[in-house]
C-alpha cells in the first residue's frame, strides 16, 4: 500500500510538473495589489470560439460544441466567479458577477462588465498592427494580455477587493473537462427544452452529462425564469459537482482521467504567472469536499445601456457585500487605481422596471451530490 501511495504521488508530482512547464501564463497581474489577508481568485469564462493561436476551433469541435459556426461570440467573459479562500482555513466564499451588469470600465465608460474584455483586446491589436505586428499568435497574445488586465481592473474597482490570482478558461474548457471526467452529475428543478438555442434538452432531476451536454448546461439562458441570472447558477453548481469529481478517488486513482485532465488544462486554462499548476491546485482545494458557498452578486434592476438592455447595479452595496462575506467588515479595502462611478446612469436611458432575484446560495455539497437548480 505505501509503495502504490508513493508511486502515485510521484506519478502526479510529474504530471503537475509537466503541466506547469506548458500551461499557457500571463502577466496582467503584474504590478498589482495582494490581498493581506486570505486569497482572493478570478474565474474567467472566456466565450471564444478560437484557440490560444486565434485560429478558429475546428469545425467538427464546434459542431460538438453546439456553438455556431465560429462567427458567433466573440471575446466576452460571460462567466466571472470571485472566490475568496480564507488564510486560516473555513469554506471559501464565491460570488459570480453576472455578465451583464453595467459598471465604468476604464478607458470607456460606462458598458457591460463583460465587454471590457474584447474591447481592449480590440484596441491592443488594432495598435499593435500599426506598429508593424503581423504574426497572428503574437497579435492574439498582445490582444489577450490587454484584454484580461482590463477585466481584471475592471472587477478590482467594482468589487474592492485586490484579485491574488485568476484563472481563464475557454468556451472548449468546460466541454474538455466532462469530457476528461467521464461525464459531471448535475440537478435540475425542471425539464429543459433549448434545443434551438445553447442545445439543452434535459429532464428534470440528478443527471450526468457528457462534454457537449455540459457545455449546453451552462450556456443556455433562454426560458428559464430569471434568463442570465439562472445560468450564473448553472454554472456555479457545474464547478461544484465538477470540483467533487475532481477530488474524487474515482479520478485521483485513475491516471487516465487524471492526464486528461492536465491535457485540457494545457490547451484550455491561462492562469496568472504568480501561479503554477502544483500551487493553483493546492490553493484551489477547498473548492471541492463541499467547501464552498456559491453566490451571485446582487442588481437592482434593469436599463438600457449603449441602446442594450442591461443590469443596473450599486458598487457600494457590492462592495459592502463583498467585505462582510470575505472579511467580516463593511469597510472597503484599497484596490488599485480607480473606483467605480458609484451607480451613475452614464449612458443609460430607462429606469429599472423590476428587481432582479440573484437567487439562494449554490452550496456544493460533500457527499456527492448536486445542487439542483433551474
Amino acid at each position: 500500500m505505501i509503495v502504490l501511495v508513493v508511486a502515485l504521488a510521484g506519478y502526479y508530482v510529474y504530471l503537475f510538473t509537466k503541466m506547469s512547464g506548458t500551461m499557457a501564463s500571463s502577466h496582467a497581474l503584474d504590478g498589482a495589489s495582494t490581498s493581506s489577508n486570505g486569497t482572493n481568485v478570478l474565474l474567467m469564462g472566456l466565450d471564444t470560439r478560437n484557440d490560444q493561436n486565434g485560429q478558429q476551433l475546428p469545425a467538427a469541435i464546434l459542431s460538438q460544441l453546439h456553438a455556431g459556426d465560429g462567427e458567433e461570440g466573440g471575446y466576452n467573459t460571460n462567466t466571472l466567479i470571485l472566490i475568496h479562500i480564507p488564510a486560516g482555513g473555513g469554506k471559501a466564499q464565491a460570488f459570480s458577477i453576472p455578465r451583464d451588469d453595467a459598471v465604468d470600465v476604464p478607458g470607456y465608460g460606462k458598458m457591460k462588465i463583460k465587454e471590457a474584455y474584447g474591447n481592449a483586446k480590440a484596441d491592443a491589436e488594432q495598435a499593435a498592427r500599426k506598429q508593424g505586428v503581423t504574426n497572428q499568435h503574437q497579435l492574439e497574445t498582445i490582444g489577450r494580455e490587454a484584454g484580461r488586465k482590463l477585466e481584471l481592473e475592471t472587477v478590482r474597482n467594482l468589487t474592492g477587493v485586490s484579485i491574488d490570482h485568476f484563472a481563464e478558461v475557454s468556451l472548449a474548457g468546460f466541454y474538455d473537462l466532462a469530457n476528461a471526467l467521464d461525464g459531471v452529475k448535475v440537478c435540475l428543478n425542471q425539464a429543459v427544452d433549448d434545443s434551438d438555442y445553447s442545445g439543452a434538452v434535459f429532464p428534470a432531476g440528478e443527471q450526468t452529462l457528457n462534454g457537449a451536454q455540459s457545455l449546453a448546461f451552462v450556456r443556455q439562458r433562454h426560458g428559464l425564469p430569471n434568463g442570465d441570472l439562472d445560468r450564473t447558477h448553472r454554472q456555479q453548481a457545474f464547478l461544484s459537482s465538477a470540483s467533487h469529481n475532481v477530488r474524487g478517488l474515482g479520478t485521483i486513482l485513475d491516471p487516465i482521467k487524471m492526464a486528461n485532465m492536465t491535457d485540457a488544462a494545457k490547451r484550455d486554462v491561462v492562469i496568472d504567472d504568480r501561479w503554477n499548476a502544483l500551487s493553483m491546485a493546492w490553493e484551489l482545494r477547498s473548492l471541492t469536499g463541499g467547501n464552498t458557498v456559491f453566490q451571485t452578486l446582487p442588481i437592482e434592476g434593469y436599463y438600457t445601456v449603449n441602446g442594450e438592455d442591461a443590469n443596473r447595479v450599486d458598487p457600494d452595496t457590492i462592495r459592502g457585500i463583498i467585505q462582510s462575506t470575505f472579511y467580516g467588515t463593511n469597510s472597503v479595502a484599497s484596490a488599485g487605481s480607480g473606483s467605480p462611478g458609484g451607480g451613475s446612469d452614464a449612458g443609460g436611458g430607462n429606469e429599472p422596471s423590476s428587481q432582479g432575484p440573484s437567487g439562494a446560495p449554490v452550496k456544493s455539497n460533500s457527499d456527492g451530490g448536486a445542487p439542483c437548480v433551474n
